[in-house]
């Protein structure tokens, strides 16, 4: 799709959508990913997806469509065979009598319309669509042909496979039938991976109980029920996860952690496996790590002005260090990970040291941890400062050993990055404080903290106005003059087949606290963390729930989000 992807660039040039050194960069930028054009313009904020469809449709003299209000006609699909819509690119639409109706991604490229005219015996109405919205629509609408859950299921019942109820680790298992791509077993693996990659989730849960095994999705911060599972299907799951996983299928009795990798259309994408001992099994939950999803340019990530101003300034300090705080999946490495692709150069010397590497970037130095090898986050940073780096970023900060090293590496002369567990900026001093490092060193080693949440964003495509009163989001946190003003547009939830109960992926909030002088004084002098943090409000920080009610206003979420995602200050 290099021949699209130079046609669109040179269409939003001329429409003024695109400056010309910014589209030589995204180009070479999507090529070296191998990710779509439209899909990384989008993902960056440059422009819409209708946008780029009005464009195409434009340039192109054809309509465009939106395949996310299409009702698939499945009578249609036959016209069409599913491996030639895939290699191409397109999707069938309609077809009355010998005129076909496509949807396509590349209208420029008339071989390949004469090859599926040819292919089909049909002549074609070609209209426009993107490449992502043309694979998202193709996966759901021939996943309709192959197996149902229930079909799986029944042949796996045929299949008869025998499943010991004995919990011993010499428990016989039909290793075959976990193994072999034509099992139930292995079916219904992939499908639940499949389905849960398709519907935007973030984590995977299998989860045993009595008499049943249930299966639930990570929807933008959600748990939603999909399919239960017969409490007999129980053990072999497992037991395809963990080879699939390269653990050890014999024990049962210890937490294990694995991972693998898996090709998904066009994509490949790693999948983080945790299996934890439970009273009626083993609860198996997939982290699903998507590359193309991470947005890890800093100004696509939604921040508040004041807070991306806060957090560009101190990525551009050359030593000092960078707190990112928040409970687990609130989205800090994406955040330090933007912050990396920010920073790196050719001319610095960048080192990372994860538990576990989730994303793997070009050009940058990254060390996995491997405690069971005595390769801990203190032992890594300790080899990292002879490897004469210039920027670290360490996963995270557990105990004060680590601190106090990283600390010190804030003091000799490098930018550290690192995530703290806490709940907001100001308490992360007390935090480090009560980790046994000295108020000094913390002051003057720290050059901003961040707290971080993640919210649902309201779908744009059934998002009502909302009806409550005014008065509700001034006694929220708003002023009298902001909810006069026009820019006050708020929304409510409503709801339809293209979201999650009214909402559509998520975004951050951000909390950033400079240390500026007086705020190092007070910590030096042990003050406490609300003197602290009236201080900063003094200053301009902005807090976790003032940065929700912004977006509240601007109609991007609902005030019922805010209040269940962030803490009153």
């Amino acid at each position: 799709m290099i021949q699209l992807a130079k046609k669109l660039k040179s269409i939003l040039e001329k429409a003024g959508k695109l400056k010309p050194e910014d589209g030589e960069a995204m180009l070479a930028e999507a090529q070296k990913e191998r990710r779509p054009l439209s899909e990384l313009l989008v993902k960056k904020g440059v422009v819409t997806e209708g946008e780029i469809l009005a464009h195409l449709s434009r340039a192109a003299n054809l309509p465009a469509i939106d395949l996310g209000r299409l009702k698939v006609n499945k009578e249609v699909l036959d016209a069409v065979p599913m491996d030639v819509a895939k290699d191409y690119k397109i999707f069938p639409i309609d077809r009355i009598g010998t005129i076909l109706t496509i949807a396509v991604a590349n209208p420029f490229d008339v071989v390949k319309l004469d090859d599926i005219r040819i292919i089909t015996g049909c002549q074609l109405r070609p209209v426009i669509s993107t490449e992502e919205a043309i694979e998202k629509i193709l996966g759901q609408a021939y996943r309709s042909d192959e197996e149902t859950v229930g079909d799986i299921l029944g042949s796996f019942e045929d299949a008869d496979l025998e499943l010991k109820e004995t919990e011993s680790e010499d428990e016989g298992m039909d290793l075959s039938a976990i193994s072999d791509e034509a099992s139930p077993v292995v079916k219904m693996v992939n499908k639940i991976i499949a389905e849960a990659v398709a519907s935007g989730a973030s984590d995977i849960h299998i989860e045993p109980f009595e008499k049943r095994v249930v299966v639930r999705y990570r929807r933008d911060g959600d748990m939603v029920q999909v399919m239960e599972l017969p409490k007999r299907m129980q053990n072999n799951v497992t037991s395809r996860i963990k080879i699939m996983s390269k653990l050890d299928i014999a024990e049962k009795q210890k937490p294990q952690d694995g991972k693998f990798q898996m090709k998904l259309g066009n994509k490949a994408i790693d999948f983080r496996v945790s299996i934890l001992p439970v009273i009626w099994g083993e609860k198996t939950v997939f982290r699903i790590l998507d590359s193309s999803n991470l947005a890890l340019d800093i100004k696509g990530l939604g921040f508040e002005q004041r807070c991306l101003d806060d957090y560009l300034w101190a990525c551009e300090r050359p030593y000092g260090m960078i707190l990112v705080t928040g409970p687990t999946g609130s989205g800090k490495s994406t955040t330090l990970y933007s912050a990396v692709r920010h920073i790196a150069s050719p001319d610095i010397n960048l080192v990372t040291v994860e538990d576990p590497v989730e994303y793997t970037m070009e050009g940058i130095n990254q060390v996995p941890v491997n405690p069971k090898r005595g390769l801990t986050f203190a032992g890594a940073l300790r080899s990292i400062l002879r490897q004469d780096p210039d920027v670290v970023l360490l996963g995270e900060i557990r105990d004060h050993e680590t601190l106090e090293i990283a600390i010190k590496a804030a003091l000799t002369g490098h930018l550290v990055l690192s995530t703290l567990h806490t709940n907001d900026a100001p308490s992360t001093i007390t935090r480090m404080v009560d980790m046994g490092v000295d108020p000094f060193m913390v002051s003057s080693a720290t050059i901003l903290i961040c707290a971080q949440r993640l919210a649902r964003k309201l779908c744009t495509h059934c998002k009502q106005p909302s009806d409550l009163p005014k008065k509700v989001y001034i006694e929220a946190g708003l002023t009298e003059a902001e909810v006069s003003s026009p820019e006050f547009q708020p929304a409510k939830a409503v709801g339809c087949p293209r979201c999650n109960q009214g909402y559509k992926g998520r975004f951050a909030l951000l909390e950033t606290m400079r240390m500026t002088d007086p705020v190092r004084r007070m910590v030096v002098e042990r003050a406490n963390v609300m003197d602290i943090k009236n201080q900063s409000l003094k200053e301009g920080m902005i807090t976790l729930r003032r940065a929700g009610l912004m977006n509240v206003l601007r109609g991007k979420t609902t005030l019922e989000e805010v209040v269940r995602s962030t803490m009153a200050d």
